[in-house]
């Protein structure tokens, strides 16, 4: 039977996180207690803070006995980590705690697969809290007053988010009886047309999921591939790759394409929307770009044409990238241009900066039997295009 994995410090939270297990044993569910202090030993934990810390890789005294709590707590976050995904009975996380504690549990929460239900009870709930929890299915509940003892108000906070946890790991969500194979599509406003025409094609076989390219989206779509909830990707918009490299307010993580190479799922690619970086509006364009050719998309969106040198080091990025990948992969070169406003008469067409990133990838890109490069002398957007892609797609997830 799959259990609530209760985390948290018994060196500064003992009775809540016993509060919290109890509550959800009373539901019939079994609750494990894990603690992740640094200092003390518990009486009260079933997986105590040695054992968690035996799975850093350079031991427990990595994670134990030092003076340096900073230090001490990403430690324990790596072992948690390590530690909860090596479990094979987890029906749900709850975490309890302050801003430590916050940073250290939901570090091993986004490692688990999204569906895992994650719920994290927390004083800093009510803030920025994206770093906690990334793209990833983490409830952060506010905790009111502080997990600091048992009171009228914890009580009932703690409570609930017990109730809620047990909830979630007794009663699984069940498939539908009409579901799809599910596959990962990236887009973005200027390579619309062309996620419109590959979705209206494969949708009646498949379940399209749609990813903005705001960084945010990439790395929902490959945390699903991870997680094994999609078949396979196509993945034409890579607008997040330029925002890394060049300063821009959506950018992808240095592990863009991670995902493919680790699942080895079909995979099919383009470079569309890498003519540009994103910036918010006009007036925060860094002053170093002043002079540029620069594209106010809407009051809150200026758009900034990458220039050859720029496009020479975005080609260089993706395909080094894609030759980690040893599943099949096809990535389309759409020589008509990458965007809705990379083509003839639109403020982007710029054949130079598009040949330079299509040489580039052409000399780094190692192509062979599951890894191919096909070129079409089509705007991305263009229908013949958006054929191929679906083509391309239906014959490696065969």
């Amino acid at each position: 039977m799959s259990k609530v994995y209760v985390v948290g410090t018994c060196d500064t939270k003992e009775q809540e996180l016993v509060y919290a297990k109890n509550l959800i044993q009373q539901t019939g569910v079994q609750a494990v207690l894990v603690d992740v202090g640094t200092q003390g030993i518990s009486n009260s934990a079933d997986v105590p803070a040695t054992e968690v810390a035996s799975f850093h890789p350079n031991g427990p005294g990595a994670v134990l006995g030092g003076d340096d709590r900073g230090a001490a707590i990403s430690a324990m976050a790596l072992a948690l980590t390590r530690y909860m995904t090596s479990r094979i009975d987890v029906g749900a996380v709850l975490g309890l705690g302050g801003s430590g504690n916050t940073a250290l549990v939901t570090q091993a929460m986004r490692a688990l697969p999204i569906g895992v239900p994650k719920l994290m009870v927390s004083t800093v709930a009510l803030g920025n809290n994206a770093s906690y929890v990334g793209p990833n299915d983490i409830a952060m509940m506010y905790a009111v007053a502080d997990v600091a003892g048992i009171n009228a108000i914890t009580r009932k906070v703690i409570g609930n988010a017990a109730h809620a946890a047990a909830g979630m790991a007794k009663w699984s969500v069940p498939a539908g009886a009409a579901d799809k194979p599910a596959i990962g599509l990236t887009m973005f406003g200027v390579t619309t047309p062309l996620v419109t025409q590959v979705r209206e094609a494969l949708e009646t076989q498949y379940d399209c999921l749609v990813f903005h390219a705001t960084g945010a989206g990439g790395q929902s779509m490959e945390k699903l591939a991870d997680s094994g909830l999609v078949g396979g990707l196509i993945d034409v918009t890579a607008t997040e790759v330029p925002d890394l490299l060049f300063g821009g307010v959506f950018p992808c993580t240095e592990d863009r394409f991670g995902a493919v190479a680790r699942t080895r799922l079909p995979y099919v690619g383009s470079v569309g929307a890498v003519d540009m970086v994103n910036f918010g509006a006009r007036e925060t364009v860094p002053a170093r770009f002043e002079g540029r050719n620069l594209y106010v998309h809407n009051p809150q969106v200026t758009l900034m044409r990458t220039t050859p040198e720029e496009n020479r080091a975005v080609g260089e990025w993706i395909a080094s990238r894609l030759n980690l990948c040893e599943g099949p992969v096809r990535f389309l070169l759409p020589l008509g241009g990458v965007s809705a406003i990379d083509a003839p008469g639109k403020p982007f067409h710029d054949p130079e900066a598009d040949e330079a990133l299509f040489s580039t990838i052409r000399s780094v890109l190692r192509t062979g039997v599951n890894r191919r490069l096909i070129e079409f002398p089509h705007n991305i957007n263009d229908p013949v295009f958006a054929a191929a892609v679906v083509q391309n797609f239906q014959e490696i997830a065969r």
